[in-house]
């Protein structure tokens, strides 16, 4: 799905998403649907904070390998040149009020990696 650049459109990405892993059977207060909506929330804040430009949307995919048990994010932002360092630079000093999200993810996703985005059809 596609979602304003806005932080409006991230906060409801994070809650397609909870709600999305809900309807697969990860219940909202699962260890699954909180960690992989924290995931969202930090992905979708970075796209609109970091990777907005003005009129074009975010998109978010979930997907689902049930055999697996595993749920796959992808957060396309809107900028085509600028990718984040992998992996994360070093946590920020305790007292900066930003530069968590990359790390959050890192520690919480089993596996995580970013690719430039494919090219619309």
């Amino acid at each position: 799905m596609s979602f304003t650049s806005t932080p409006r459109g991230a906060r409801l990405a994070r809650r397609l998403a909870s709600h999305r892993l809900d309807a697969w059977g990860y219940p909202y207060e699962s260890d699954t649907n909180t960690t992989v909506t924290l995931i969202v929330a930090e992905l979708t804040s970075n796209a609109v904070t970091h990777g907005r430009v003005p009129g074009r949307d975010f998109r978010l995919r979930l997907s689902l390998d049930p055999a697996a048990g595993l749920v796959r994010v992808e957060v396309t932002d809107t900028w085509d040149d600028r990718m984040p360092s992998v992996p994360p630079l070093a946590p920020p000093e305790p007292d900066v009020e930003s530069g968590r999200g990359l790390c959050l993810v890192s520690t919480l996703a089993s596996r995580w990696a970013v690719v430039p985005r494919e090219a619309s059809p």
